[in-house]
């Protein structure tokens, strides 16, 4: 496979804080890649750096083989959508449209219109006028008709409610089987999401701890729910990612387990149930639900 961004020994330093600490990966073409983290984990300065908004303290980027700095080349292949976009002041929802073919050389017209109709957007609007959700339909729209090679979405979408979420995820999946390329989405909303993403990249206080398939993350962990004593007698030689107990009954998260382990627990009388993604990843950065969910 062709190899669209390759990262080695990436640093990112602001005066004493590191936000990204010597981070290597590489991301293949034609792929939906979930880039997942807290809040202040380096996910946004770390896409500032693979698009050229940025500059590195140290190491080394290339996106389709090339430094993207002061590389036109480059840029125009890349699309880089957030939650912050900013547009000028005068602008209307339709000047926007009509620019963004000077900085993308796939932009599709008749795909934005599409959209438009689709998330009912007033084009004659001015952007200052805009809702919160009809903000956030501007940059999920620039950055599905962009059809750029390499597309970033940092959260655009956290303006819009549940059934307009569901039509970006609708519209992005239908046109990625059509007209495939690399997508990046960095998000909190890992549940929604997750069924979308091919491979999931994890940050935590800077670092990568997680650079998987997707799917092998799916059945990569087993929570075990029973007697506290049984449950901690099974998992005492196993890795544990989270336990809490109320009186007597114990909830502990170990590594996946094998047919002939998952018999043994069942025989002990411990009930076995899969977890989610989102779990998986609040157990690996040592957070809580309700922290990811007051993050997003």
């Amino acid at each position: 496979m062709t190899t669209t961004i390759e990262v080695t020994g990436l640093t990112r330093r602001f005066g004493n804080v590191t936000a990204l600490d010597n981070v290597s990966f590489t991301v293949e073409e034609n792929g939906i890649y979930g880039l997942l983290g807290r809040n202040g984990a380096g996910k946004t300065t770390l896409m500032q750096l693979l698009t050229a908004q940025d500059f590195a303290t140290d190491g080394d980027i290339r996106i389709f083989g090339q430094s993207p700095v002061e590389n036109a080349s480059v840029l125009q292949n890349v699309s880089f959508i957030k939650e912050s976009q900013k547009y000028p002041d005068d602008f209307q929802v339709k000047h926007v449209l009509k620019s963004a073919p000077w900085f993308f050389k796939n932009w599709d017209a008749d795909f934005a219109a599409e959209l438009v109709e689709d998330f009912r957007l007033p084009v004659d609007r001015r952007i200052k006028k805009l809702s919160r959700g009809q903000l956030s339909s501007v940059g999920v729209i620039v950055g599905l008709a962009s059809r750029a090679p390499l597309t970033f979405f940092d959260e655009p979408y956290l303006g819009l409610d549940a059934v307009a979420r569901q039509l970006f995820y609708d519209r992005l999946i239908e046109d990625y089987a059509e007209h495939p390329r690399t997508v990046i989405l960095s998000t909190h909303l890992i549940d929604e999401v997750s069924n979308l993403l091919e491979h999931v990249i994890v940050l935590d206080a800077g670092r990568i701890i997680i650079d998987q398939p997707a799917e092998e993350l799916r059945g990569s962990a087993t929570n075990l729910v029973g007697q506290r004593s049984a449950v901690e007698e099974f998992v005492k030689s196993r890795e544990v990612l989270h336990r809490q107990s109320i009186g007597g009954i114990a909830s502990v998260t170990v590594a996946s387990l094998a047919a002939d382990e998952r018999r043994e627990a069942q025989a002990a009388g411990i009930e076995l149930t899969p977890i989610s993604l989102q779990q998986l990843i609040v157990r690996k950065t040592n957070t809580t639900d309700k922290e990811f969910e007051q993050s997003a």
